[in-house]
């Protein structure tokens, strides 16, 4: 009889659903959309990995988790082995689980999904790897010998005090450098220019999509390993990237995002009723403005709100607005449905809780009243015409056809660019001809020796996983640099 062991076969198992609030319920709140899967769901979906040879979905992973071996752990029904295994890796898996594009990474890169009428779909990685670090959260506070064991070992690391990293910026990608650093024994202090640390996390994503006190739960685990967070620190102003390596910091890391508002250059912009929707997202979501009066936030609502765009902001603004009161949210797009970039689950999401959708046309005026308040928008109706560079069809205005919408509140979710503040304050900084930072693809190292950047500052706006990516790349090259030696 031989002792190999037995080798799993494909079959077709469908993939097990996320239970979530009914549409028309969770548009009354501003809680969470997805339930979370129950220990039978996560046994049910991690019994479908077939723990592949050569695991193509760890390449589709910008951290490069080993997906393989915490799904594994899964299987063998050892929770903190598999959130040991993620928090290798990962400093924020309780927010990749919720918010990384997963359909295009690692599950994007799943052998399941490459004959789904066979197999029934990818594994869920994204829905497993939220039910690993909520459920460890969950049992380390109810006292779980296990889990206090895990977080007791990455406690006992070598502390190397004399050893200093800074990161200006608190988001992604430099929460990501201070979680490698700080597992290491390196001091990392991170400035954040607001007064809460999570940068995109908890100005832009809102609370039904990633609750605050999740991204709250993973800061406080760095504040375990030692991490200091100094709140209301503008890079460039309140610190100079010259001042920290005066003050004995070993290297630093320029993680600030790209949250300047992106405008259209289209006539009415300056109405009262049109935001960008950084500043919609932002006073809803940092400033709590949902929850008026409770918090002293008010925000400006209508009936019949509009949101340009297709991205993943646009669906966020557009399902706040209905959680706000809003009678009809429309999302004006100048492409079709198809082409939007916002994710898939977002997008069904938004179209469940009465989310409209006018695509093919795009603002050509917002028309103001005799007091400059916005009170309809002229649309320009395209057609689609050639693919463009990025691959999609380019719009074409149709000439003389035109549209009026009528709404009392338009939000702009077209993208960003960088703040210049720090930029400016920081001589010998190279940019690119957008504005951003360059910087080595694989160090991220910047044009000044000892100064890295990674995240939206250097790509533009992209994903929170992206920018955790371009964190840890840094992170092992600051590593290498201050402790003298390959890791």
């Amino acid at each position: 009889m031989s002792d190999a062991p037995e080798k799993k076969v494909m079959k077709k198992t469908p993939r097990t659903e996320m239970p979530t609030q009914a549409p028309m319920l969770r548009i009354q709140n501003y809680l969470e959309v997805a339930l979370g899967y129950t220990e039978a769901d996560a046994k049910a979906e991690a019994d479908r990995c077939i723990q592949c040879k050569k695991p193509m979905c760890r390449q589709g992973c910008p951290v490069e988790i080993d997906i393989k071996g915490f799904i594994g752990q899964l299987q063998k029904g050892d929770l903190p082995g598999a959130y040991k295994v993620l928090r290798d890796y990962n400093s924020l898996p309780a927010v990749c689980g919720r918010v990384c594009p997963q359909e295009t990474q690692c599950e994007g890169s799943c052998i399941l999904g490459k004959n789904p009428d066979k197999t029934g779909g990818p594994v869920c990685i994204g829905r497993l790897e939220r039910y690993v670090a909520d459920t460890f959260a969950a049992r380390l506070a109810q006292g779980d010998s296990a889990c206090l064991q895990i977080t007791g070992e990455a406690a006992c690391r070598m502390e190397r005090p004399e050893l200093k990293v800074a990161c200006i910026g608190g988001g992604p990608s430099s929460l990501t450098v201070a979680g490698y650093l700080a597992a290491l024994g390196i001091k990392v202090t991170v400035f954040e220019a607001l007064h809460e640390v999570g940068g995109v996390l908890v100005y832009g994503i809102p609370e039904f999509r990633l609750p605050k006190e999740i991204v709250r739960r993973e800061v406080e685990a760095m504040k375990a390993l030692g991490v200091e967070f100094k709140t209301n620190w503008v890079g460039g102003k309140a610190i100079l990237v010259n001042e920290l390596f005066d003050q004995g910091y070993k290297a630093v890391f320029l993680g600030v995002g790209a949250g300047l508002p992106q405008f259209m250059n289209v006539p009415g912009e300056n109405n009262i009723g049109v935001f960008s929707a950084n500043e919609y997202l932002t006073r809803v979501n940092l400033g709590r403005a949902y929850d008026f009066p409770n918090h002293d936030t008010p925000i400006f609502k209508a009936d019949n709100v509009a949101v340009i765009g297709g991205g993943n902001v646009a669906m966020d603004a557009a399902r706040t607005a209905l959680r706000l009161g809003a009678k009809n949210v429309y999302i004006v797009y100048r492409r079709t449905k198809d082409e939007m970039p916002a994710r898939h689950e977002e997008l069904e999401h938004a179209i469940e809780e009465g989310v409209q959708l006018k695509c093919l046309c795009g603002p050509l005026e917002f028309v103001g009243d005799e007091n400059k308040r916005l009170k309809s928008i002229r649309l320009q109706k395209m057609c689609l015409g050639e693919p463009d560079a990025s691959g999609r069809c380019r719009p074409v205005a149709m000439e003389g056809q035109t549209d009026e919408l009528e709404v009392g509140l338009a939000v702009i979710a077209v993208g960003t660019r960088p703040n210049p503040i720090l930029l400016e304050a920081t001589p010998g900084l190279k940019l690119t001809k957008r504005g951003y930072i360059e910087a080595d693809p694989e160090t991220g190292e910047t044009s000044i020796h000892g100064v890295f950047a990674g995240g939206d500052i250097v790509t533009g706006a992209a994903t929170v996983i992206s920018a955790m990516g371009a964190g840890r790349k840094a992170a092992k090259e600051i590593a290498r640099r201050v402790l003298g030696t390959d890791l």
